[in-house]
């Protein structure tokens, strides 16, 4: 076996095969389902409680109560100094994680139960919800930080004029304009779009400047060598040099979008997937919590792959989109 055989796994910047990559995706998400299942089926990894099958002599333990092990071995040890009924008890986990399967079948019945008040929305209703606050607060935010990315990555005076204003806005929390974007927007889906717009905007101009800005200036050089006007230079050599690398900014970023959505949807809100967990967490049914988070993960985790598929046909010439 050669040296290079060898340190395939590990070779530097080198296009894995179909196989490997599709082995390493796959162990990405077995390996943690593997140390859930380990916490939640095996008790001498973790189990810190006790889950009550017979309460004994102890008045306040009760069928199905989860108290912590310490506590129970007090109880036991002081119901047999008194020759009482014995507390039971199986090791269990806090409530708060809920084993794998109990997780897949929330995902089921949380499709399948409907809402427990009238006026409620389903779940695919609240998802569906969440999904249009996404694309209308990306889509505005796109629509006016590309733009000014590519103008500021083009033209350094412009840059210079926005640039310090935009590094001072990214480091404001976006959350902290959730009480001023309801004054001035109302309570539906407005302040939250506002949300997302904040949280991705100012980054986004930055991301997209830098970007145009690794573009070879040769380029620029050669098409002002011609006579090129400013307008022709942004449309025929800044945005077709740039259009692989900003498809994969964008990539990014509607990553971002997600991230705000949740704090976005705290903002007088009855609706949407945020609605939906925080009822679930009032009443402790964490396994539709989970079920509820991992769909927002799968939906993402499919708009990126849909995503990076397009961009292959878009751009094929292009080694860091067949990543």
């Amino acid at each position: 076996m050669t040296a290079d055989r060898r340190t395939d796994w590990f070779a530097v910047r080198r296009e894995l095969s179909v196989r490997h990559k599709w082995m390493l995706g796959i162990g990405s998400f077995v390996l943690p389902i593997i140390l859930w299942c380990l916490a939640s089926y095996v008790p001498f990894v973790w189990h810190p409680q006790m889950l009550i099958t017979n309460p004994g002599s102890v008045d306040y333990f009760q069928v199905g109560m989860r108290v912590d092990k310490g506590t129970f071995q007090d109880e036991l040890a002081d119901a047999r100094a008194k020759h009482a009924a014995l507390p039971m008890g199986v090791p269990a986990n806090p409530v708060y994680l809920p084993a794998p399967h109990e997780v897949l079948h929330a995902c089921y019945t949380a499709f399948a139960t409907p809402p427990a008040s009238r006026d409620g929305a389903w779940l695919h209703q609240s998802i569906w919800h969440s999904i249009q606050v996404i694309f209308w607060g990306f889509v505005i935010s796109s629509a006016i930080g590309v733009p000014l990315g590519i103008v500021g990555g083009t033209f350094s005076a412009v840059a210079r004029l926005q640039e310090p204003f935009l590094e001072f806005f990214r480091y404001l929390p976006a959350p902290a304009f959730g009480a001023l974007m309801v004054a001035i927007l109302g309570i539906y889906d407005a302040p939250k779009i506002a949300i997302i717009v904040i949280g991705t905007f100012f980054q986004q101009v930055l991301i997209v400047a830098n970007t145009t800005r690794k573009l070879d200036y040769a380029l620029f050089e050669a098409a002002m060598t011609l006579g090129t006007n400013k307008l022709r230079l942004l449309t025929h050599v800044a945005i077709p040099g740039i259009l692989p690398d900003l498809y994969r900014d964008q990539r990014i970023l509607l990553g971002w979008a997600w991230t705000y959505l949740i704090v976005a949807e705290l903002i007088g809100t009855t609706s949407g997937i945020t609605w939906y967990i925080t009822q679930q967490a009032r009443y402790e049914h964490f396994d539709n919590v989970y079920a509820a988070i991992m769909m927002i993960g799968v939906i993402g985790l499919g708009t990126d792959i849909v995503l990076a598929f397009v961009g292959r046909k878009l751009f094929p010439w292009d080694r860091a989109l067949k990543a």
